[in-house]
């Protein structure tokens, strides 16, 4: 069988192509893929392959978009970190998906899974993408902030961004270019808001981005101490219980 990954995260793609090749030598990786332009390009130009695994979100944007520019004819297996609730609109069309962090057993169970639909996929039409997109809401996070200083309203991208802390009972942005604005929200809210694949809680006062991370290091009790590319106010410790979960975030690029 050719299988074509298309997956934004290298260290993610090579751990799917070993399991799958490790499960299923005499498949074929005839293709990797990180957004949806060459995921396009190749699959206008290239042979269609037997299965896909597909990651939702791109480097450039939703997979979804992919099947706007292309005739998908072959089964796909969605690998994503969103939930089961989100996940049921592809469960009732009949294509499969693996949530993240997947593991071995997870593929293997996919790939039986198309096995036994090889005959439904031969048989029926995959089902309109299109309208899956309009009903299923992937959350990708805020991507700006209204601000008010100096008697201005001003909007923030989420990508000039360092981190937000709270300080006095109030929570602050601080910027890169270490301008910090006041907001409304608690640090709660601003968490819900943001994506949790580019903002990391690390304790009650800060939520970082993970482009203003310099180094990360162990500490006194199993703490890691995080260092910033800018200087925070406080030290930024993560305590232990927190720490695995923090180590997997940082992996998962």
């Amino acid at each position: 069988m050719n299988i074509i990954i298309i997956e934004d995260e290298l260290k993610t793609a090579k751990s799917l192509e070993n399991i799958i090749l490790g499960l299923r030598p005499a498949d074929k990786i005839i293709g990797q893929y990180q957004s949806v332009s060459a995921s396009v390009t190749a699959l206008t130009e290239g042979p269609m392959p037997d299965l896909i695994f597909m990651d939702v979100q791109l480097a450039d944007g939703l997979c979804f978009e992919i099947f706007k520019s292309v005739k998908i004819t072959c089964p796909v297996v969605f690998c994503t970190a969103y939930d089961e609730y989100s996940m049921e609109a592809f469960k009732n069309n009949g294509v499969d998906y693996v949530l993240k962090p997947f593991a071995k057993q997870d593929i293997q169970e996919a790939l039986q899974k198309v096995d036994e639909l090889k005959n439904f996929f031969q048989q029926r039409a995959l089902p309109d993408l299109g309208d899956l997109l309009s009903k299923l809401s992937v959350p990708s996070g805020k991507t700006s902030f209204l601000v008010f200083k100096n008697q201005k309203y001003k909007t923030i991208s989420i990508d000039e961004i360092a981190f937000f802390y709270i300080h006095n009972e109030l929570t602050w942005i601080m910027c890169f270019d270490k301008q910090q604005f006041s907001v409304n929200q608690s640090l709660d809210q601003i968490t819900q808001a943001v994506s949790a694949k580019q903002f990391f809680r690390l304790n009650r006062q800060y939520l970082v981005n993970f482009k203003a991370i310099k180094e990360v290091e162990p500490y006194f009790l199993r703490k890691l101490y995080v260092r910033l590319v800018i200087e925070a106010p406080d030290k930024l410790l993560v305590n232990k219980e927190k720490s695995h979960s923090f180590l997997s975030w940082m992996e998962d690029r």
